[in-house]
């Protein structure tokens, strides 16, 4: 019987998309060569997820911006769960305090209220279908549970769910957390981070801190 050769599929759900390799709008920036988006059930990551957002082949060609352009910052060892949703400031011209939501074309530069820039910081983990509104800040190891909605900042490891989201817990006990994000986990260099990865995918926090203090004496 002849051996039969499969090539590997181009989408499947123990492949991701690496967002350092895939990026190209100028408005999105990718700190970073960790983290990724669980593409097999969607689009590329700025197909499917960003929305919304000047700066993407078509935008860049059709129109010059009338406002500031909102910037999205993903930080390093993002993990972004199939089929979320990142809005961004470019439908934001409905103005809820005038009697017309609608977007005229004579006011619609009276009409926009940008938001801000959006950043999911280090090591955060947005799990499937989750939405994140525009201007938010996802703390550094904070996880949003799949299905959520969030409209407001949510604090380094901790834990939200929900539509809106609120906080269900922390990760970490609150003197824990800030030992961690004294450390500067996601700042040291490769070699620290590879060194200390055992470290890291554990959860005891003394050996943790004694072995960085150690690395850093040697």
């Amino acid at each position: 019987m002849d051996n039969v050769v499969m090539s590997a599929p181009t989408k499947h759900w123990s492949i991701v998309e690496y967002l350092h390799e895939t990026v190209t709008n100028p408005n999105i920036h990718v700190r970073g060569q960790h983290s990724y988006y669980s593409n097999a059930w969607s689009g590329s990551f700025e197909e499917s997820v960003v929305r919304y957002h000047y700066g993407d082949a078509f935008s860049l060609a059709a129109w010059e911006p009338q406002w500031p352009i909102d910037q999205l910052h993903i930080g390093d060892y993002v993990c972004i769960g199939a089929e979320a949703v990142i809005l961004m400031g470019g439908n934001h011209t409905h103005r809820t305090d005038w009697f017309s939501l609608y977007p005229f074309p004579e006011t619609v530069l009276e009409a926009y209220q940008g938001k801000g820039d959006t950043v999911i910081s280090d090591g955060a983990w947005i799990g499937m279908r989750a939405m994140i509104m525009p201007g938010v800040t996802i703390g550094e190891g904070a996880v949003v549970a799949s299905g959520s909605i969030v409209t407001k900042n949510v604090a380094p490891y901790t834990i939200v769910a929900g539509s809106p989201a609120v906080s269900v817990r922390q990760r970490f006990p609150g003197a824990t957390v800030e030992a961690i994000l004294s450390l500067g986990i996601y700042q040291w260099d490769s070699a620290k981070f590879d060194a200390l990865r055992h470290l890291l995918t554990a959860n005891d926090l003394a050996a943790l801190v004694s072995a960085a203090e150690a690395y850093d004496r040697a």
